[in-house]
């Protein structure tokens, strides 16, 4: 498909998944900062959640673009465990500014809250924490590959401090953010030399809907979280998104095949 003619001159181009709050929305406003056009993708599911809390909805998704300056954001409902939503969300991008730089992998849910042998929550949370990372990462790369500047184009999961350790009756999640960071290392390894690069952020306790919902798997309010935490506070969705546009960046290459620990000292 030919592209539209561009809106205003883009040198850099992102695509953003789980994009409506959270650190997906910090991430969207940092991107646009610093000069480059998004695509917002989430499912705005809202109440309609198959977890057990809401989700972002389409006033989330576009309170956020009307925060922005016009014509910066295009918001995208889609799926990620839908390969065809993405690969549709990248052709957003190709039509409105005909390339692609950026794919930040943030759509994620969580849930638990009991031993792994009781817990049916792994198939879930398999679509979406590790398939939904895999189907981006399958629509954006070969347009990142064969776009005009492979070598300042990267790709950015968002994985966990789970990803690194075991959380108590977490096993599905701590499953899923482990293989987030074997699908970028390996990523990764498939990239070399092309200029293309992958890497990992893995965030400790921020304040987000996805803490709320984890505080009460445990039954304690989000702050008790932050215990674990060598800061001893949670972190802001700014703060973490902050290391992320950076990831983002042409200096982030250093970062390849990395996984970058966002987490305030957890474990501490």
């Amino acid at each position: 498909m030919k592209p539209k003619p561009a809106r205003a001159a883009a040198t850099r181009v992102a695509l953003v998944t789980g994009a409506a709050r959270g650190i997906g929305a910090a991430t969207v406003r940092g991107l646009v900062a610093g000069g480059v056009r998004v695509v917002a993708l989430d499912w705005c599911v809202g109440e309609d959640s198959p977890v057990g809390y809401r989700q972002a909805t389409k006033a989330d998704l576009d309170t956020l673009v009307a925060s922005l300056p016009a014509g910066w954001v295009e918001p995208v409902v889609g799926d990620v465990r839908d390969p065809a939503a993405l690969t549709a969300a990248v052709g957003a991008a190709n039509q409105t500014w005909g390339r692609l730089d950026v794919a930040v992998a943030g759509a994620a849910v969580i849930a638990g809250g009991r031993p792994l042998w009781e817990d049916t929550s792994l198939d879930l949370q398999w679509q979406i924490d590790v398939a939904g990372v895999w189907n981006t990462a399958t629509a954006a790369v070969p347009v990142m590959l064969a776009g005009p500047d492979p070598g300042g184009c990267r790709f950015v999961a968002l994985a966990s401090a789970a990803g690194s350790r075991g959380l108590f009756h977490l096993a599905a999640y701590n499953a899923a953010k482990h293989a987030v960071v074997g699908l970028v290392r390996g990523l990764a390894a498939d990239l070399a030399g092309t200029g293309v690069t992958a890497c990992a952020v893995s965030p400790g306790s921020t304040d987000t809907a996805m803490l709320a919902a984890t505080a009460d798997l445990y039954a304690v309010g989000p702050e008790d979280l932050a215990a674990h935490q060598l800061l001893r506070r949670l972190l802001t969705p700014d703060e973490v998104a902050a290391t992320v546009v950076h990831a983002c960046s042409r200096a982030g290459a250093v970062l390849n095949g990395s996984v970058v620990a966002a987490d305030g000292g957890f474990g501490g």
